[in-house]
C-alpha cells in the first residue's frame, strides 16, 4: 500500500510544479513567448523510451491534434517550417523548438511518444504575448498613402484608410503649416469618422 501512496504524492509534487504528467512523459503545464521570439519546451521520459519517435502535435482534441514535427528514433534535429525537435536519449529528454512565433501559434500543444497502440502523451498550452513597440518600428511605420494637410497643416489619412497590421495612425505635422510645430516624430492620433 505504501507504492501507490508514493507515485501519488510524485504525482502532486510535479503538478504544483507546473508540470503536466502521463505514467512515462511528462512536460511543462505552460510555456510562454513573445511575439516574432521563440520559445523551448522541453519533455521529459522514463528510460526504455530511448529509440522511440518523439512528436510534438497541435489541437486540444488528443485523437484531432496535428503532428508537427517528429523525430527520426536518434538524436538527429528534425526541423519542418518554424518548429524543430531533437532528442537526448541520454539524457532522457526531448526539446522542441519554435520560432517566429505569432499571435495564432497560441493553442493546446503535445509532447508525444509514438508507440503500438496509443501513443503517449501530455498537453503543454502555449501562450504569444504580442511584441513590444520599438521607437525604431514607430519611426519606421510605412507612411500612409491617401492623405491631404487639413486646414492646420496636420497630414490626415482619408476616409477609410486603415493603419497595417492594426496599429494606431500616425500623422506628420507639415513643418510649413506651422514653425512652432515639431519638426521630426510621429505622433499618435485617434480620427474619427462620422457614421
Amino acid at each position: 500500500m505504501w507504492l501507490p501512496q508514493l507515485d501519488l504524492m510524485r504525482v502532486i509534487s510535479a503538478k504544483s510544479q507546473g508540470y503536466s504528467i502521463a505514467t512515462d512523459i511528462s512536460g511543462p503545464m505552460t510555456v510562454n513567448g513573445l511575439e516574432r521570439g521563440s520559445l523551448i519546451v522541453q519533455c521529459v521520459y522514463k528510460s526504455g523510451w530511448e529509440t522511440y519517435l518523439k512528436w510534438w502535435c497541435r489541437g486540444a482534441i488528443w485523437h484531432g491534434c496535428k503532428i508537427l514535427v517528429k523525430t527520426t528514433g536518434s538524436e538527429q534535429e528534425v526541423k519542418r517550417d518554424r518548429v524543430s525537435i531533437k532528442d537526448n536519449q541520454k539524457n532522457h529528454t526531448f526539446t522542441v523548438t519554435m520560432e517566429g512565433l505569432m499571435q495564432t501559434d497560441a493553442d493546446t500543444y503535445w509532447c508525444g511518444i509514438e508507440r503500438t497502440g496509443t501513443d503517449l502523451g501530455v498537453t503543454v498550452q502555449v501562450t504569444v504575448d504580442p511584441a513590444p513597440v520599438t521607437p525604431e518600428e514607430t519611426s519606421n511605420s510605412p507612411t500612409l498613402t491617401g492623405h491631404h494637410l487639413d486646414k492646420s497643416g496636420w497630414d490626415v489619412p482619408r476616409a477609410g484608410t486603415a493603419a497595417p497590421g492594426g496599429r494606431p495612425l500616425l500623422c506628420r505635422p507639415d513643418p510649413a503649416a506651422d514653425q512652432n510645430l515639431p519638426t521630426k516624430g510621429y505622433h499618435e492620433a485617434l480620427l474619427l469618422w462620422p457614421g
